[in-house]
């Protein structure tokens, strides 16, 4: 972080152990047990928490951005994100997809709103780059997709 940076909030975790340990926040609201992605494992697996992780900050930037376009995130706003561990000539790489859904809007504003929060989640501009994004949009019966494939 560059010092004339203003941090907001820091995510402070405790892991040991690596994926057969114990990982858990200072504040105590995290306290879990890391598993193997695939694995009937007790614990949960990184790739999991990844997902629900840029998910819930993703549906955070599209309340923002729907406020700015002078609207507001329907009922039944969800976010599905489906995070895949990939392996390409031995060297492991993530694609991601996330299905949003808002029920009820138009789907040109839909569509403004998803777009929108993909350029402004902190998520999404960690990953752009490094990692194949489909997002998919969901308004009733109609989908669209928005596909940026980053190298």
């Amino acid at each position: 972080m560059d010092l004339t940076d203003k941090g907001v909030y820091t995510a402070k975790v405790h892991t040991a152990g690596g994926r057969d340990g114990a990982a858990q926040s200072d504040d105590g609201g995290l306290n879990i047990k890391p598993s193997s992605p695939g694995s009937r494992g007790a614990g949960t697996n990184p790739k999991q928490l990844f997902a629900a992780g840029w998910s819930a900050c993703f549906e955070g930037a599209m309340g923002i951005a729907a406020r700015k376009m002078q609207s507001t995130l329907p009922p039944g706003t969800a976010i599905d994100a489906e995070i895949d561990l990939c392996n390409t000539d031995g060297a492991f790489h993530l694609h991601a997809r996330l299905t949003v859904s808002l029920p009820g809007l138009e789907h040109q504003v839909a569509q403004a709103i998803a777009d929108a929060a993909h350029q402004t989640c902190p998520y999404s501009k960690a990953t752009r780059g490094n990692v194949d994004v489909a997002i998919h949009v969901v308004t009733s019966q109609r989908v669209s997709q928005t596909q940026e494939i980053h190298q």
